[in-house]
């Protein structure tokens, strides 16, 4: 799936919003390429557009909430979650009320409506955001974490620790066939407890059993008993797609949730919306550097395919320089999301000298393990001679880590490695690597 998507011809459902009980129709058209994804509240005095974009996020009381001039559209998620899960890139989505039909309480009615809509390939290249090094979001228990990968996946884990609810995981990459038969008929939740609540606050006015499947102690209360086992972990990742949608971007990751909500998934689509605008106002990067044999392009998914290293000890983000069997540079960007930050010097972040070491010798050992007759082999971190730390480097910093061959023989070889911010060396060690077979 290169290039952009959106549907063939209109189309439409009717139904009631759950949380505010009105009755609404939403209308799905085509849009052109670079459109992106808009609401319109066609039942205002005029027409109201509200971009499907994260800045437009207003609130996250049991659901996503976009406005735009005061005007809301309540439980947006799980007709956007239904957009991901298809590639759609550009819509225009018509709504005469202030929620969309809340349906069975999935998104298994917006999977029809694409079905009968059909989709419409674009001849113009989708513009991915694909982060080239983990992205980390921590806080009262919850954990997000955005990992490098060549296409989406996600796995959650929920754990309430109540009866009824155990400990749930689920892992799936992100296709439209697993979404439309994994993801996408898992319903909404919530505690019997939790409904007093809601409906005192004004909420939940359109929920039944029929689009909603409620918890009782150990029992389940629904129409038709679960659907899958894990049907609630389901759920929560149907609504994290929906939420990461409001990125504005698709997203080739993997996206590790532990413990998450509305709140932190919106905090986190904040975070990579940040990197979004950080990445678009320097312009584009610079390319990976060509490897001489392959002609591969050595960025990160080169280095993975090279390196056995994952998140957080892969301290390598682009090989920008290969001389031969002889001498490379690669980047590691510095951030304050680095999992290290949290508990090394919290007031004062410097990053650890030995990850820095680190990162030098992954930069040798991509030199080792590229030169011919390497290929699938693994190198190990041997010794470590004259090394000195000359000055801290600190979140934004960007390292530039230089590695030299002293000698290279059948199964050990040896660099002279420094790193570098900016034009002052920050460290230098002489490091040993030794080879061996998978």
């Amino acid at each position: 799936m290169k290039n952009q998507r959106t549907i063939q011809r209109e189309v439409s459902h009717s139904g009631i919003g759950v949380h505010t009980g009105n009755r609404a129709r939403l209308v799905f058209k085509p849009a052109p390429p670079n459109h992106g994804v808009k609401f319109v509240r066609t039942d205002t005095d005029e027409p109201v557009v509200i971009d499907a974009l994260i800045e437009n996020v207003s609130d996250v009381v049991r659901g996503t909430t976009i406005s735009s001039d005061g005007v809301k559209i309540h439980t947006v998620e799980h007709v956007l979650a239904a957009l991901m899960g298809f590639g759609i890139d550009n819509l225009v989505i018509e709504l005469d009320a202030n929620e969309p039909p809340v349906g069975d309480g999935s998104s298994r009615p917006f999977v029809a409506m694409l079905e009968e809509a059909g989709i419409e390939e674009q001849r113009v290249p989708k513009r991915w955001f694909a982060p080239t090094r983990p992205i980390h979001y921590s806080e009262d228990g919850v954990t997000l974490v955005v990992l490098p990968s060549d296409a989406l996946k996600i796995s959650a884990t929920i754990c309430y620790e109540r009866p009824g609810l155990d400990s749930q995981y689920c892992s799936l990459p992100i296709t439209e066939e697993t979404f439309v038969k994994e993801i996408a008929p898992s319903r909404t939740f919530c505690f019997y407890h939790e409904v007093e609540h809601l409906m005192r606050n004004g909420l939940i006015k359109g929920g039944s059993l029929d689009n909603a499947v409620v918890i009782k102690d150990e029992a389940i209360l629904s129409k038709e008993g679960l659907r899958f086992p894990n049907e609630f972990v389901r759920h929560k990742i149907l609504d994290l797609m929906g939420d990461l949608f409001l990125l504005g971007r698709p997203l080739r990751a993997h996206v590790v949730a532990i413990k998450s909500g509305h709140v932190s998934h919106i905090k986190l689509t904040r975070l990579l919306r940040e990197r979004v605008k950080m990445t678009e106002s320097m312009g584009p990067a610079a390319p990976g550097v060509v490897h001489p044999e392959t002609g591969e392009v050595f960025d990160i998914a080169r280095i993975m395919r090279v390196l056995p290293h994952r998140y957080p000890f892969l301290l390598v983000d682009r090989i920008v320089e290969l001389e031969g069997s002889e001498r490379i540079v690669g980047i590691k960007n510095v951030t304050i999301n680095e999992p290290f930050f949290t508990g090394h010097f919290p007031e004062h972040p410097v990053m650890p000298g030995v990850l820095i070491v680190e990162a030098m010798a992954q930069v040798g050992a991509i030199l080792l393990l590229s030169m011919s007759g390497n290929d699938g082999k693994i190198a190990y971190f041997a010794s470590v001679d004259k090394c000195r730390f000359r000055k801290p480097v600190m979140p934004g910093d960007q390292l530039r880590l230089e590695a030299k061959a002293l000698a290279v023989r059948a199964k050990i070889a040896k660099f002279k490695t420094e790193a570098y911010v900016g034009d002052e060396r920050v460290a230098e060690a002489e490091l040993m690597c030794s080879l061996t077979e998978l």
